[in-house]
């Protein structure tokens, strides 16, 4: 079979040397790489593998025998999952990959910032040293609020590492979750969203990005953080108002943020409209990395190659997602799902 990855920036040498030996024609594309190209490439096409490239309608119409686009990550918005499926070619992701990876590195932003060590260790590199004065005091997780947005499993594995191992109180914001669900993963539902950003600490995101979520941190939201606050997103950037964020930041308005995801990736110093964000040591930016470890590699290409076995070898394909635009290829009888 033909196989195309794009993204190949994003080193999956498992799934490459697995993929060639197995005697299929592999085709390695860039993330930059132009609508034009990647529609020639697909044009006889049986597997595309792809992570942030962008798969519309137009490209997808131009496939003539593609069977599966398998995005080897969690978020789907860049698919046109609709065009796809009118064509018969089922569309899967990689939900579980890096569950706890993610939320470790979104607490480990939240401590580093609430014990300023990115100012501190800035000082330390330009002056030598810090005296415990006013300008250092930080702030301990134990004892205080952590409002998590979004409860699902990286929002829940997020609340148990701040709960249970530092003893902080966990409020959160999930109107698909039940008090019930939230309860039993120490998490105390908060209605309103209003009300969890006022008695909020820190507040982590964690929810899906789709046309309800988009911006649902804006100018108006931000405005009711405490200004100790500390604003943490591992989720997607679009669910903050970037502009706004950056605004607040620049009038210390709360104390700091850790961000991993932006709207416009990837980042840079130059023309980019968060370029001030790299002059504040109040702030951790992350090159969309937290999911990056070893363990999570790892399980992340051997799942990638059971669904191009399953493709391959005409199997049902697994979908995992509990996200209803993948679910709801179940009841498409031109797609083998299961």
């Amino acid at each position: 079979m033909k196989i195309v990855r794009t993204d190949m920036e994003l080193e999956l040498p498992m799934v490459d040397q697995v993929l060639r030996d197995q005697g299929h024609e592999l085709v390695l594309l860039p993330e930059t790489v132009s609508e034009e190209t990647l529609c020639v490439a697909l044009e006889k096409c049986d597997v595309l593998l792809m992570c942030y490239t962008t798969i519309g309608a137009k490209v997808i119409n131009a496939t003539k025998q593609l069977k599966a686009i398998i995005k080897y990550g969690v978020g789907i918005d860049a698919i046109d999952i609709q065009a796809a499926n009118k064509k018969g070619i089922v569309v899967v992701n990689i939900p579980e990959y890096a569950e706890e990876t993610v939320a470790e590195g979104a607490f480990a932003m939240l401590l580093a910032l609430a014990k300023k060590m990115p100012a501190i260790q800035n000082t330390m590199k330009n002056s030598s040293w810090a005296w415990p004065t006013q300008h250092w005091m930080s702030q301990d997780i134990a004892g205080k609020t952590l409002g998590i947005i979004g409860c699902g499993r990286i929002g829940t594995s997020m609340a148990r590492m701040a709960g249970m191992g530092f003893r902080a109180k966990v409020i959160g914001y999930d109107p698909y979750k039940s008090q019930e669900v939230l309860l039993n993963n120490g998490i105390v539902k908060i209605d309103a969203l209003d009300t969890l950003l006022e008695q909020s600490d820190f507040i982590s995101l964690h929810a899906v990005l789709n046309k309800e979520t988009h911006h649902i941190i804006g100018k108006e939201e931000l405005k009711l953080l405490r200004k100790s606050a500390i604003l943490i997103n591992s989720a997607r950037g679009a669910l903050i108002d970037e502009l706004a964020l950056l605004e607040c930041l620049e009038k210390g308005q709360i104390a700091g943020a850790g961000l991993d995801v932006f709207s416009n990736e990837p980042l840079n110093q130059k023309n980019h409209p968060l370029k001030m964000l790299y002059k504040m040591d109040n702030v951790i930016l992350f090159p969309h990395l937290t999911f990056y470890t070893e363990e999570a590699m790892f399980r992340l290409e051997n799942e990638t190659l059971e669904r191009c076995e399953e493709i391959i070898g005409q199997r049902p394909v697994l979908i995992k997602s509990k996200d209803p635009r993948l679910q709801h290829q179940k009841s498409l009888n031109t797609l083998f799902v299961k």
